[in-house]
């Protein structure tokens, strides 16, 4: 397949709103692949050259993706610049310029898919003195051979902004639909992907025709988190569940460790390796007496001779890429184990809760600092309620109720465990939610340029963010210069796709950041979109930052149907 027809098909899905016509395109250039290219594809339609745990960027600046432009068109990198500045955008600069290129073009030939793919492999791959210059070259032997589309998303792709926004769930429609023009076989194809994280690997042995009920977890690829739903009280608790296991809901580091013939590596919530920053959760990880494991546990700074709980800003601080040692000893973790689902080649993730506990509490008798985590057993709602009162007492956030006959639910929010945690304000929860605007300051605040967020809910059946909040309190001055920077990077000039706003901030971002905000309650309103019919949408009352979520991506915020969840259980 010629790159050619990849860019035209990417213009296309870019020009539509409609996720549903989205995954048709996408499907339609999925029948025309030769099955080898299908992985390649998949991966680049996300806007990667591999799975995103693998952490593999291509690594290409602004700066050198213009003198790549600048070599193929013949411009001059002023001249670049200057088309940039017109357009806010260095793809459409590069195709702007490339269509009325000044220089011939040196004797080359059309971009596959596969040379597009491999070179991107290989710029990503380089590394130390001279690398630099070498991705130029790449990059400038690509846009050579390239028509003005592909050169559009040729930088886009390398500057890590394809802007087509089409998500995984929409891939994953696209690959039911180039079967079955339907999404038949969609929920099979996510239960997959939640078991590995890597579509492209799905998407291979889908093709194939290989029967993915059968596909099963595997070390090393990380399993997409498992969800609490929330309800509002202990006694319907257990109504719904009845006995069940009632877990300490901690609030520190969620880590998944994986674990085969001595090597170990951590992912974190967003599936991010982070194997070195936890030196003591490694090594004690490695000396467990097993063949391979995959656990996941809640991370937290602890101190054991006082028996005290640190704050989660505090073992947020673990999470850092240098000073790791003199951290680790004066913040050491506890990582309380609370699922087990791979054990010794066996796919625990089918077997029943209790058997999973079982497994789990004989593997982790006596390995501090990989301990079990605390729980009780109870069908009693005034015994769940002292035990929650109790952990609250401890600084901790509340408890998790779990089902003990379901399956570990990789990657979805079901009633097989339950959340109950403290209350801020008249809110029986935080909410996660991701950054989309802000605005300059304002009368104290004129100093800054950052004046407040403006935040959205993800609604998971459009593959939307839609707005929920304005916030302008809980941030100190440092955050303020610090949001300032963060934010500056990701700016964009049209607000970006996949946002749903009838608000217009003085900058739009990138959906990258996520926060976490109290509130005392959530209201109808018709100036925010989160689960908007009619004229009337939800809105967060009186919102206030707590935290910077570093450990969560805007794929794990707290989604529309979670709101009115939660705005019906105000209620009561």
């Amino acid at each position: 397949m010629l790159f050619s027809e990849v860019a035209e098909c990417f213009a296309k899905v870019e020009a539509t709103a409609s996720r549903l016509e989205m995954s048709a395109q996408a499907a339609e250039l999925l029948k025309k692949c030769e099955k080898e290219e299908v992985k390649p594809l998949i991966y680049i339609i996300e806007g990667n050259v591999a799975p995103s745990h693998e952490g593999l960027d291509i690594g290409i600046g602004e700066k050198f993706a213009i003198r790549a432009i600048s070599q193929t068109s013949g411009y001059t990198e002023k001249a670049v610049l200057a088309e940039y500045k017109k357009s806010g955008d260095l793809g459409s600069a590069a195709e702007n310029l490339l269509s009325k290129k000044s220089q011939m073009s040196l004797a080359s030939s059309p971009n596959t898919l596969s040379k597009a793919y491999s070179s991107f492999v290989k710029i990503a791959q380089m590394s130390g003195a001279g690398s630099q210059e070498s991705k130029v070259s790449l990059l400038s032997e690509l846009l050579n051979g390239a028509k003005p589309v592909e050169a559009r998303y040729l930088i886009r792709f390398c500057l890590g902004k394809l802007r087509l926004g089409i998500g995984d769930p929409s891939i994953i429609d696209a690959l039911s639909m180039m079967k079955h023009d339907d999404k038949t076989d969609s929920q099979t194809i996510l239960r997959a992907f939640n078991l590995c994280s890597d579509l492209g690997e799905v998407a291979e042995y889908y093709i194939a025709g290989k029967d993915l009920s059968h596909f099963s977890t595997q070390p090393f690829k990380p399993i997409r988190p498992a969800l609490a739903e929330r309800l509002s009280n202990a006694e319907e608790i257990m109504n719904k569940l009845g006995k069940c296991a009632v877990e300490a809901k901690y609030d520190g580091l969620r880590m998944q460790v994986h674990v085969r013939e001595g090597r170990v590596d951590i992912y974190s919530r967003k599936l991010e390796k982070m194997t070195h920053m936890f030196p003591e959760i490694t090594q004690a990880a490695s000396k467990l007496k097993i063949k391979s494991a995959i656990f996941e546990g809640e991370a937290l700074a602890y101190n054991a001779k006082e028996k005290k709980y640190y704050s989660f800003q505090q073992t947020m601080q673990r999470k850092r890429k240098y000073g790791i040692e003199g951290m680790a000893k004066e913040f050491p973790l506890r990582l309380f184990v609370f699922d087990l689902m791979y054990l010794n080649g066996k796919d625990m993730t089918l077997e029943k809760y209790s058997k999973r506990r079982k497994s789990l509490e004989k593997l982790f008798s006596k390995t501090e600092p990989l301990v079990p985590s605390e729980l009780i057993y109870t069908d009693n709602p005034k015994k769940l309620d002292i035990y929650f009162t109790d952990l609250i007492g401890q600084g901790l956030e509340g408890i998790i109720a779990k089902d003990l006959s379901q399956p570990y639910v990789a990657g979805a929010r079901k009633f097989a465990w339950i959340k109950l945690k403290k209350s801020y304000g008249a809110l029986a929860d935080t909410v996660d939610i991701v950054i989309i605007g802000y605005y300059l300051g304002k009368g104290q605040r004129q100093e800054f340029e950052f004046g407040g967020l403006l935040a959205a809910v993800l609604n998971d059946e459009t593959d939307e963010f839609e707005t929920i909040a304005k916030i302008g309190s809980g941030f100190s001055e440092d955050e303020m210069q610090s949001f300032e920077k963060m934010l500056d990077e990701i700016k964009v000039k049209d607000k970006p796709k996949g946002v749903n706003s009838k608000l217009t901030p003085d900058f739009w971002v990138k959906p990258k950041y996520v926060i976490t905000v109290a509130a005392d309650e959530i209201t109808l309103s018709p100036m925010h979109t989160a689960g908007m019919v009619g004229e009337t949408g939800y809105a967060l009352r009186f919102p206030r930052m707590m935290s910077l979520r570093d450990d969560k991506g805007p794929e794990d915020i707290t989604t529309t149907k979670e709101i009115i969840e939660m705005f019906e259980m105000q209620k009561k």
